[in-house]
């Protein structure tokens, strides 16, 4: 299998928190999950392959084809996967899509749209020649180019609200109240930019930044003792933990780990193997 990501200059990088390129996927499973991270996504397959989504109970609902983008979304997605796949990916920084969509990015939660919605036929003619390229070191400077040509710099978020976005990131969610009260300006105000620039409030997405920072903690740790995890990231009680659990993941915690999902990458988990 072939996996690269390109490295972004600026001022790309201050939007796109990577840009991938694989090849040659080959896999045990058909479907995967995906738990939200709180990233705006644009996806173009390079294979002809065409992609579903589905219900929780694994029933198609939708299919896409070409190119398409992933708002936000509030809880996971069930996506089919396939064997020999090639696609490349941008994932936004959490702040990151507005100056490239250019209307409130809350306008994209929880909706996988055809790509060409909002970019046209130019992304159609942009995939023809990632096709036509024959590495990914041709695929990457076109691919470039055209968020190039998007980009607005000028509807880039105010620095006072990348700020509160960073610090909610890094921040555990027993500090949520401190890192808001640092905003200079009316609640109201800050929640209405965020649904702008972000998508989601600044309580939800840094949920979000919480539960990934949970995933991960748990496939790093040999053993786990739920009170105690449930205690470290700021639940009220176990059963608030296994209710967000639940909500962003589909399962509980301890069908999580008898699975085994937390022995691979934390944001997406096979669920039929």
């Amino acid at each position: 299998m072939i996996l690269e990501s390109f490295p972004l200059s600026s001022p790309l990088c201050k939007h796109i928190e990577s840009v991938i390129y694989y090849k040659d996927y080959v896999t045990v499973h058909n479907v995967e999950r995906i738990i939200p991270t709180g990233n705006v996504f644009i996806l173009i397959e390079l294979d002809g392959f065409e992609r579903s989504t589905f219900d929780a109970n694994l029933m198609p609902n939708a299919r896409y084809k070409n190119s398409w983008v992933s708002g936000i979304q509030r809880t996971y997605l069930n996506i089919s996967v396939h064997q020999n796949s090639e696609m490349m990916i941008v994932k936004f920084k959490s702040m990151g899509a507005y100056p490239f969509f250019k209307f409130p990015i809350c306008q994209l939660n929880n909706k996988i749209n055809d790509s060409t919605t909002y970019f046209g036929d130019s992304i159609l003619r942009l995939r023809e020649d990632l096709i036509s390229g024959f590495s990914s070191q041709e695929k990457f400077p076109m691919l470039e180019r055209w968020l190039l040509q998007l980009l607005d710099s000028k509807k880039s978020p105010p620095q006072e609200i990348l700020d509160i976005i960073e610090k909610l990131h890094e921040s555990p969610f027993t500090r949520h109240k401190h890192v808001i009260q640092q905003y200079t300006k009316t609640k109201k105000n800050l929640i209405n930019l965020f649904k702008k620039y972000c998508g989601l409030t600044p309580k939800v997405i840094h949920r979000i930044f919480r539960f990934n920072s949970l995933l991960l903690m748990i496939n790093q740790k040999s053993e786990l003792i739920w009170t105690d995890i449930a205690y470290e990231f700021g639940y009220s009680d176990q059963a608030h933990f296994i209710k967000e659990f639940q909500e962003f993941c589909g399962i509980n915690p301890s069908n999580y780990i008898k699975k085994g999902f937390n022995e691979g990458i934390p944001n997406f988990f096979p669920i039929d193997k």
